[in-house]
């Protein structure tokens, strides 16, 4: 007879913590964009809880909330690990959080920096001045590649969680094309196109030509019927970011949701249309593209807002691309105030639209025009002053501009994405 010994639940185990559901709770903080916030005491005894923190020290802290505010992190197992709140029960809640820092590097959503640099002399463990405490704020961490993709994955879940069902494929145009999938009615064939025979119908030409059904039949070159498909193209995308300060401002972080509808178009694209391409470009005094790897922790500033340079940038990136649809997604949420000028200064006026940097942002949304680049135009914020401007862009560029807020942001801008599935952009 087998026998199981059961043995008491030990709630210092960081193996019973689900790591997908902690990392998705971890999504604001890993995708921090310095927004100002402040938060509870953490287990090295200091009160002092600042945002935009990448140390070691800083996630634990944030995987402690998220446990507490997720659930999986029960009154009573809290009460367990803490204890009468003494030196031994902190060095348990401590080891605790150490395990699950492991176990997300060893699953490889996080990576470090640097090694941990232990400071000479002699020093307590604990506490505020401790050696725990110094190391865990000398070591950076860093979301890997895989824990990107999964932050991706679980915003396009979570987008379309809300949108319903949603077929994906290739972007369709009205074009009809000779290809493999059938999904149009049949043609006479052409020299060129390929030989996706309907047999049904050429059968049928030929009975309707001779009069015979006799094997074998007789074809000729008229008999001949193709199936046709619906064109499938390909598309370049530039998503251009405003990251000036206003996005952090007037107490709502609008930077954050943009960087996670960055990471759901980007695992979208990877996933179900693999020959598109995405490129990320930032806009603030100036503007500069991006790896994906780095906008995870992309903050926020310079100050002013210069959409002029963020479209120049986003237009030559597109135009390096051989692709049938290309397209500029800009998400802002303030009118533009800088402009660079011929010599490299960067020339700034936040009061009201300048003239000077409205034409000259006018100017190169025209160059987009030429070029065959829509701008659709997601507004995070209702100034007057920026609605009349975007009118603007839209009515040059063919674009289409959105009113939005930061829960229907990514609903807005895959929705227009999956759009094009159906139409062609010209």
């Amino acid at each position: 007879m087998r026998f199981h010994t059961y043995s008491k639940f030990s709630p210092e185990s960081a193996d019973a913590v689900d790591l997908q559901s902690l990392l998705n709770n971890l999504a604001d903080f890993l995708l921090q964009s310095g927004f100002a916030g402040g938060g509870p005491s953490n287990p090295w005894g200091d009160d002092e809880h600042q945002g935009g923190d990448r140390s070691i020290d800083g996630l634990r802290q944030a995987i402690l909330d998220a446990l507490i505010q997720s659930g999986q992190f029960t009154p009573e197992m809290l009460e367990a690990l803490r204890g009468d709140g003494d030196d031994l029960s902190e060095e348990k809640l401590s080891t605790l959080l150490d395990e699950i820092v492991q176990r997300l590097i060893k699953e490889g959503f996080l990576k470090t920096e640097q090694p941990p640099q232990a400071p000479s002399g002699h020093q307590p463990v604990l506490g505020s001045g401790g050696l725990a405490k110094a190391a865990a704020q000398d070591v950076q961490f860093d979301l890997t590649a895989k824990g990107i993709d999964f932050l991706g994955y679980k915003s396009l879940r979570g987008i379309l969680g809300g949108l319903g069902k949603s077929s994906f494929g290739s972007h369709d145009t009205p074009q009809l094309a000779t290809g493999i999938e059938s999904d149009a009615g049949s043609k006479p064939y052409e020299f060129g196109d390929v030989l996706n025979l309907d047999i049904t119908e050429t059968l049928k030409n030929s009975m309707l030509r001779t009069g015979s059904i006799d094997v074998p039949m007789d074809l000729e070159y008229t008999d001949l019927m193709v199936r046709q498909s619906e064109y499938r193209s390909s598309c370049a995308t530039v998503l251009i970011l405003d990251c000036s300060h206003s996005m952090i401002l007037y107490g709502e972080d609008r930077f954050t949701p943009a960087k996670k509808v960055a990471l759901a178009l980007t695992h979208l694209i990877q996933t179900s249309f693999p020959g598109d391409t995405i490129r990320i470009v930032l806009f603030h005094d100036s503007a500069e593209e991006i790896p994906m790897g780095a906008l995870a922790k992309a903050q926020v500033g310079p100050y002013h807002t210069n959409t002029a340079a963020g479209l120049k940038l986003a237009r030559r990136l597109l135009m390096a691309q051989k692709k049938d649809m290309r397209q500029i997604v800009m998400i802002t949420d303030g009118k533009p105030s800088a402009l660079t000028l011929p010599d490299g200064r960067i020339y700034k006026n936040a009061m009201g639209l300048d003239a000077f940097v409205l034409q000259e942002t006018l100017t190169e949304v025209a160059a987009c025009r030429k070029a065959a680049i829509p701008v659709n135009t997601f507004m995070l914020a209702r100034d007057a002053a920026l609605v009349e401007f975007v009118k603007m862009v839209s009515t040059i560029t063919r674009g289409r501009a959105y009113f939005t807020n930061t829960m229907t942001l990514g609903q807005f801008i895959l929705m227009d994405f999956l759009k094009k599935k159906t139409k062609k952009v010209s």
